[in-house]
């Protein structure tokens, strides 16, 4: 997919692949050395190539996306391990009863489920610092809200479909919330910004749970 000055590279399928995800990571590497390429920003399994169409032709961009891609490379990113402290259920975690109850399982086997993972980083966006996770227990996978809830707080750790992730800033959602943190994920005042990188690797700790 293509605009004026920027190529949208997809090979998202109906399931997240984490091999294909490595690959991503890989490509923006290798695109962000082309000339005239000022972002490269990975999506989930996709990335969206950011260029200035007076210095680089969209053809040359396009012909190294799929050189790159096809020559199949995939580079070993040395991601942080960064745990993050939870608090679930309680206030910080109103949705917590309800989705265990929609799984059949009560709060505590939820928390264990949902601690055990090392998740993995796959991209960063939709707002500043959010994490889109890959590595969620397939049993807690669930639908989003049919009706969103117009602010949900800063540090809400959630389930979305098949994801986890981690509220950066409050922000409107659709998002299931299972519990809060106090990591912060983006502080526009920092030399960095956002916490987390593609690559890096998230361990959830209970740190209270509230039934």
């Amino acid at each position: 997919m293509e605009g004026a000055g920027a190529v949208l590279f997809d090979v998202a399928g109906t399931v997240f692949s984490d091999a294909l995800q490595a690959r991503i990571w890989s490509l923006a590497a290798a695109m962000k050395t082309l000339p005239g390429v000022s972002e490269a920003v990975p999506g989930m399994n996709n990335l969206m190539i950011v260029f200035d169409p007076l210095a680089v032709a969209p053809e040359t961009v396009e012909r190294r996306l799929l050189d790159a891609w096809t020559a199949g490379d995939t580079a070993e990113i040395a991601g942080r391990l960064i745990e993050i402290a939870v608090d679930y259920g309680g206030a910080g975690g109103e949705d917590l009863p309800d989705f265990a109850a929609r799984l059949g399982l009560d709060v505590e086997e939820v928390v264990r489920r949902h601690t055990a993972p090392t998740y993995s980083v796959a991209a960063v966006g939709a707002m500043p610092g959010f994490v889109y996770l890959s590595g969620l227990d397939p049993t807690l996978t669930m639908p989003r809200r049919a009706l969103p809830r117009m602010s949900a707080p800063v540090g809400s750790v959630m389930i979305g479909g098949a994801q986890a992730g981690i509220m950066p800033v409050t922000a409107p959602t659709g998002w299931h919330i299972l519990g809060l943190t106090d990591t912060v994920l983006f502080d526009p005042a920092a030399e960095v910004p956002v916490l987390c990188r593609p690559g890096d690797r998230i361990r959830f700790v209970a740190r209270s749970l509230t039934r």
